[in-house]
């Protein structure tokens, strides 16, 4: 024991040193979570005395993985809202009359919502629009995709509140003694990487394949799409107005047929004015149905007993068993819809919709019901065993009218912060009370939109930065690189850092690079003497700005799985980009920092 003590007192700058390479391996290896490797890292530290409990806990008050936090709920209140889903209805219709412009103002609303939210609900939005770009323009999706993704990525390096990684470095920095970072300070070297990335994406287009995805479908697999029915009531306002004028129809909710007695009209139909017990055919999202659900001005879905409203009770989702009697039946004729108080609001099919409308659709094993009904009515779903995974619908309406709350939380968080009135983290708190008192997104929602993994990541590697310097092991780094950086070039350690960041990044979590080197960045700008602001912008972008691989960076790995594309496909036309981007951060901040 005395040893081990003797041992921890003599080489503990070592021993950190240790548990780095130790989680690097980890890293590299990915047999567990980033969030675990650091995690167990942290309490090394913490067992092995090289971090004191005092010390340990103190990684809590670091304000940035809380301004991260309080971002993921402000984007989750415009999601919730109905605005970034309006956006998306905006630019679907402008594809449909300008589809080539379309895709140049998709790519620039996907840079100035990634410069301001978190940019993976962005890339998630996306990705159905991408897929229905290329049916409008022609060009093959995984054309598209990619340079979706790369666009968004770049945009999230335009301001500090663009990704969390440069929320993370501004923390750390704050708390290393740096001058607080602004919301735009790193805007004119995130202007450079993204004027440079676009360039790279337009000439080297041709790297990008062009086959069809093979298993993702007409919408990347992101949205599930239903067959519903809107039934005009007897007393309706809405009797004697033409279809056209309703205002109802979107990219989310498409008007397939009016259902008039026993006849079904495809064509020439906006023009029609209501009747009592029309039928509107559409093919909505679940969102949409949910929001007609809660509008009021049509009772939606079929059911055996007229009098069962669909805006009574609950809205649960089951899936089609395929044993279930009453496969290739019509969906009017499924027994339960008899025998309880339910009614069918929609019903999704993998690939293609069912039809011709909702009533007469014939029941297939694996078709998912969107189904509304009492309590009781559930509890005997939930026993039916010819129905699978019975559950209360996850998918809830948007609360549209809380819309101007939202997007004027967000542009006061934008604003205060540019103008330093108060600090991000402050106005972001501060705009999440007034989102929750307001009730534009419920407390339950809230916190669901917080990516617990990412926070618990920066907190753990937190403590692990602050365990290598209480350890001495960032003085010892320090000391073994400042020889070799001495007759380097000032200039050249800008590239360096980039570069340096780059590469980790391209193989472990940018959040855990980010809080690894931001530390060891600013130690060695002091100990060489220079400026470290430079040298920390440098790792924010660097670390975030990473095309070559599908693990660079968690949208990478969305449109990755989405368009069906190959490992090779990244790394062909990423490492050109890596380094065209980089050359132009580094560039402007040698120039311009």
């Amino acid at each position: 024991m005395h040893f081990i003590t003797a041992l921890l007192g003599v080489y503990r700058a070592e021993i950190g040193l240790c548990i780095l390479a130790l989680m690097f391996i980890a890293f590299v290896r990915e047999r567990y979570s980033p969030t675990v490797i650091a995690v167990v890292g942290a309490c090394a530290f913490a067992l092995l005395g090289l971090l004191d409990e005092k010390s340990l806990f103190s990684v809590f008050s670091n304000s940035a993985p809380l301004t991260v936090g309080a971002m993921f709920v402000l984007s989750g209140a415009l999601i919730r809202t109905g605005v970034i889903n309006r956006v998306a209805d905006i630019i679907m219709a402008r594809a449909k009359k300008h589809p080539r412009l379309a895709l140049a103002e998709v790519a620039l609303g996907a840079a100035v919502l990634s410069a301001f939210l978190n940019n993976t609900p962005v890339v998630v939005l996306l990705i159905p629009i991408m897929f229905k770009l290329a049916q409008a323009t022609g060009y093959p999706v995984k054309k598209l995709l990619i340079p979706m993704n790369t666009i968004a990525v770049l945009g999230g390096c335009l301001t500090l509140i663009g990704t969390s990684t440069n929320l993370i470095v501004a923390g750390i920095a704050a708390d290393q003694g740096m001058e607080p970072f602004g919301i735009f300070d790193i805007t004119p070297y995130g202007l450079a990487g993204a004027a440079a990335g676009i360039v790279a994406l337009l000439c080297l287009s041709f790297l990008l394949p062009s086959d069809p995805p093979a298993i993702s479908g007409e919408t990347g697999g992101t949205v599930q799409d239903y067959l519903t029915e809107l039934v005009v009531p007897q007393d309706s306002e809405l009797i004697g107005r033409e279809i056209g004028a309703l205002g109802l129809f979107s990219p989310s909710v498409v008007l397939l047929g009016l259902k008039r007695g026993g006849e079904i009209r495809r064509r020439e139909i906006l023009t029609e004015e209501l009747r009592s017990g029309d039928r509107l055919i559409v093919r909505a999202d679940g969102t949409a149905i949910m929001t007609l659900r809660e509008s009021g001005g049509f009772d939606l879905g079929v059911a055996a007993d007229s009098s069962t409203s669909a805006r009574e009770g609950t809205v649960i989702e089951a899936m089609v068993a395929p044993s279930h009697p009453s496969i290739g039946e019509r969906l009017l004729d499924i027994p339960f819809l008899h025998a309880l108080r339910v009614r069918i609001i929609g019903i999704h099919r993998s690939r293609h919709l069912p039809g011709p409308a909702l009533a007469e659709a014939r029941v297939r094993g694996a078709d998912r019901l969107l189904i509304a009904g009492s309590d009781d009515a559930i509890r005997s779903l939930r026993d039916n065993p010819h129905l699978i995974g019975v559950d209360i619908s996850r998918t809830r309406a948007f609360r549209r009218n809380k819309a101007w709350i939202a997007m004027a939380a967000m542009a006061a968080v934008v604003l205060l912060s540019a103008l330093d009135v108060i600090g991000i983290g402050m106005a972001a708190f501060i705009a999440v009370g007034v989102i929750l008192v307001t009730r534009c997104i419920d407390p339950e929602e809230a916190w669901a939109a917080i990516d617990g993994d990412v926070l618990i990541l920066i907190f753990a590697m937190l403590a692990v930065g602050l365990g290598l310097e209480r350890a001495g092991s960032v003085a010892l780094m320090v000391g073994w690189i400042t020889p070799l950086l001495t007759v380097a070039p000032v200039w050249s350690l800008v590239f360096i850092i980039y570069f340096f960041a780059l590469l980790l990044s391209e193989l472990l979590s940018n959040n855990a690079v980010a809080a690894l080197l931001t530390p060891i960045t600013i130690a060695l700008a002091q100990q060489l003497g220079v400026d470290p602001r430079p040298l920390v912008i440098a790792l924010m972008i660097g670390a975030s700005a990473c095309f070559a691989t599908p693990i660079g960076y968690q949208t990478n790995a969305l449109v990755y799985a989405a368009g069906d594309y190959r490992f090779a496909d990244f790394v062909r036309i990423g490492v050109p980009i890596n380094i065209i981007v980089g050359l132009a951060v580094c560039s402007a901040l040698v120039l311009l920092g």
